[in-house]
């Protein structure tokens, strides 16, 4: 990684600018300015975002369609106008980045960005129209997130004394998801549990013959892969949904082979069970009803081979 890359696009510049402006959003949020808070917020998260994916490499975040950009982010400084990637291209390249990054929180920083869009270039007021319940926890949340990923935290971040309230809401909102989490599956066991016995075994004996590979119509989107769960509420076999978050090519097979074995890993993102109709949306759902939404698995794959070249 380039150590004198522009400061445009450097993650500990990006970093330093993130954290001025949210203590800028927490000013206008003490004087009672809401809409300010939201719009300065907006604005730091998406700096946070940058000096996540900056700190990985300042490719990361420039226009891969200019090429000047693109000589800067690799330490030739030919241009100070540096053209970095839309908030857009930033959210799903921190989901793949960022393991607890998931679709539920990538939507809400894109919907954030969108207003924030909308407040600066138009006639609209989207930020004065929106309470603070209805994204102040998310928000934090989104934050808490990168920064983990950062090897920081929210206290590092805003100062001890700054972060105490994104905390405390944190902790409150967290909680408040862990019981609406438990309530939504003890109503599709009590659902369940109300049917006769033999509709039950049968329901159970059918949910055991599905194989993830045919479960595609069960989720709204399409991901990486499919893996079976079993149902917290009804226990018959579910499924879960995920993103790939990373893999590893195994040392174990012997040489000459022409098969590897990969390890992957993948995030759960959105749990169905077609027997009760349980949903969860998001890792921190299926989490929150006691599963794991870390996924691993081991597969072999036919290795790829650089072709020779100069042999003719």
């Amino acid at each position: 990684m380039p150590n004198d890359v522009f400061i445009a696009i450097n993650g500990d510049a990006l970093h330093a600018k993130s954290k001025v402006y949210i203590s800028r959003a927490l000013t206008r949020k003490g004087a009672g300015e809401l809409d300010e808070y939201q719009l300065w917020a907006s604005l730091a998260l998406e700096l946070l975002g940058k000096a996540a994916l900056a700190r990985k490499h300042p490719s990361l975040v420039v226009d891969p369609t200019h090429w000047q950009s693109m000589f800067v982010a690799a330490g030739i400084n030919v241009t100070t106008d540096v053209k970095t990637i839309s908030a857009k291209t930033l959210f799903e390249r921190l989901a793949h980045l960022v393991p607890r990054f998931d679709k539920t929180i990538q939507k809400f920083c894109q919907e954030i960005a969108e207003r924030r869009n909308t407040e600066l270039h138009s006639a609209d007021l989207p930020f004065r129209t929106m309470r603070l319940d209805a994204w102040e926890a998310r928000y934090w949340h989104a934050c808490d997130t990168i920064l983990h990923q950062m090897g920081a935290s929210l206290e590092q971040w805003l100062g001890a004394v700054d972060a105490k309230s994104p905390r405390q809401l944190l902790d409150e909102a967290a909680q408040a998801l862990k019981s609406a989490v438990k309530l939504r599956v003890e109503a599709a066991k009590e659902q369940f549990e109300a049917l006769k016995k033999a509709e039950r075994e049968r329901l159970a004996v059918d949910a055991m013959l599905r194989q993830p590979r045919h479960q595609a119509e069960l989720f709204k989107d399409s991901y990486d892969e499919i893996w079976a769960e079993s149902c917290p509420a009804c226990k018959c076999r579910a499924f879960i949904t995920g993103e790939q978050t990373g893999e590893d090519i195994s040392e174990e097979q012997d040489e000459g082979v022409i098969w590897e074995i990969v390890d992957r890993e993948f995030v759960g993102e959105e749990f169905r069970c077609p027997t009760c109709d349980l949903t969860l949306t998001g890792s921190t759902e299926i989490e929150a009803a006691g599963l794991d939404d870390i996924y691993e698995d081991r597969q072999e794959r036919e290795m790829e081979h650089e072709p020779d070249y100069g042999n003719d």
